[in-house]
């Protein structure tokens, strides 16, 4: 689902990799290149751990090459929600997602634009404005760095008159999402991890005190194995796979806006997602593109049939924008569980997962890589500030991308109910 990726387009080169060939040894043994899995090996090897990377593609090559590139706070569930589940510890572990991303780029000195401005989440209505508040007032609670915002200040900081107000969270940035998965692929290279592209998993199988990951032309073993494939797991462990639900996410780019337009839109840097159920979600990039993202259609539909949804929008919040040229189109999956939560798993002993970021994949996945790496290098799950939960493949998973359409159609009857 990707034509002309804005992102590839500007991203450096990737770090150089290889194919595997042969057996290889190591401590922990990662399937997925991308951020979770490259964050895990990152942590790890700064922990001084031997660690083996084997992707099926290029670091990055999936969503995390290809998504908005929005460094966001926290998950779905408002704090209060969040707290009276799972603890205050669980609201400050996702909470801290973009410090972690940050720090991350400048220790390490990982080229990707990063831009730290705020996030803002606008709201379409009275209602979601109330919803809007009270996000805030929870926030602003627990001392970050968050305020409500009224439609003038909505609309002066966005560049769109459409809103009636909505939320800033200081907390959150942007960065060129390929870039920072390459950084992150680089730095742990640096630190001596082995990271192999072009390497699928062909097979998983325990093998004496550890396991054995099979490929195309060799082997990996190691006491303990990472799975971070997330939206694009595959059948090697099944039930993981069928535990989310891939949903695809399509994203256009102009050429750098004129000097007028990029005064206008989003004037300050802020990224932005707006609170409709079929949300939006746009920025400028660091030369001053506007990049707008919307739900997908599955396969591989033509251009034109991929971008409605993403030319409406931009003729529904940037009417000044009328007649610019896209020249940039690109899409990737995104992995969605049924109770919107992020999840980590121990599949079997040694056997451990993370995924399921809905949307809020560049800080979540970052955070858990580090989780993970943690976990395998010795730390006890109730010490992660995160629940380790059981596995629960979604029943009728053959069927979900019917009832992805349809819940589709159902939230855009909504959303243009409320309009009305």
């Amino acid at each position: 689902m990707s034509q002309a990726s804005l992102w590839e387009a500007t991203a450096a080169p990737a770090p150089d990799t290889i194919s595997l060939q042969g057996a290889l040894r190591a401590d922990i043994a990662i399937v997925g290149a991308g951020f979770t899995g490259l964050s895990a090996a990152l942590h790890l090897a700064e922990a001084g751990r031997d660690v083996v990377v084997i992707d099926a593609q290029a670091p990055g090559w999936g969503a995390s090459g290809r998504n908005g590139g929005q460094v966001i706070a926290g998950v779905k569930y408002d704090p209060d929600v969040l707290e009276q589940k799972h603890g205050r510890a669980m609201v400050a572990t996702v909470g801290s997602g973009p410090d972690l991303v940050f720090d991350l780029i400048a220790r390490h000195g990982i080229d990707c634009s990063p831009v730290r401005k705020g996030w803002l989440q606008l709201a379409v209505s009275a209602s979601t404005m109330r919803i809007a508040a009270a996000r805030a007032a929870q926030w602003q609670a627990r001392g970050a760095p968050v305020r409500v915002l009224d439609a003038p200040e909505a609309a002066r900081l966005s560049g769109s008159g459409v809103y009636v107000g909505g939320w800033l969270d200081g907390r959150c940035g942007t960065v060129q999402p390929l870039a920072y998965a390459r950084g992150l692929a680089a730095a742990a290279q640096r630190l001596g991890a082995r990271i192999f592209g072009a390497t699928p998993a062909t097979g998983l199988d325990p093998a004496g005190s550890g396991w054995r990951i099979k490929t195309p032309q060799g082997e990996v073993r190691a006491p303990t194995v990472i799975l971070a494939t997330n939206a694009y797991a595959d059948r090697l462990h099944d039930p993981l796979r069928r535990s989310v639900v891939a949903v695809p996410s399509y994203q256009i780019a102009t050429d750098p806006l004129p000097a007028a337009l990029r005064a206008q839109i989003l004037p300050e840097g802020h990224s932005v997602s707006d609170m409709r159920r079929l949300l939006r979600y746009f920025r400028t990039d660091s030369q001053g593109r506007l990049v707008m993202g919307a739900r997908g259609v599955y396969g591989d539909a033509p251009p034109a049939q991929a971008m409605r949804r993403q030319l409406q929008a931009v003729r529904d919040i940037y009417p000044q924008a009328a007649g610019l040229a896209f020249p940039y189109r690109w899409g990737g999956m995104v992995a969605v569980t049924q109770d919107h939560m992020p999840h980590l798993h121990a599949l079997a002993p040694g056997l451990l997962a993370g995924l399921g970021y809905n949307g809020r994949g560049v800080a979540m996945a970052t955070l858990m890589g580090k989780l993970l790496a943690d976990w395998a290098a010795g730390a006890a799950p109730e010490t992660l500030g995160f629940p380790v939960t059981k596995i629960a493949p979604l029943r009728l998973h053959a069927f979900s991308r019917l009832g992805v359409r349809a819940v589709v159609k159902y939230f855009a009857a909504r959303d243009a109910l409320e309009r009305a």
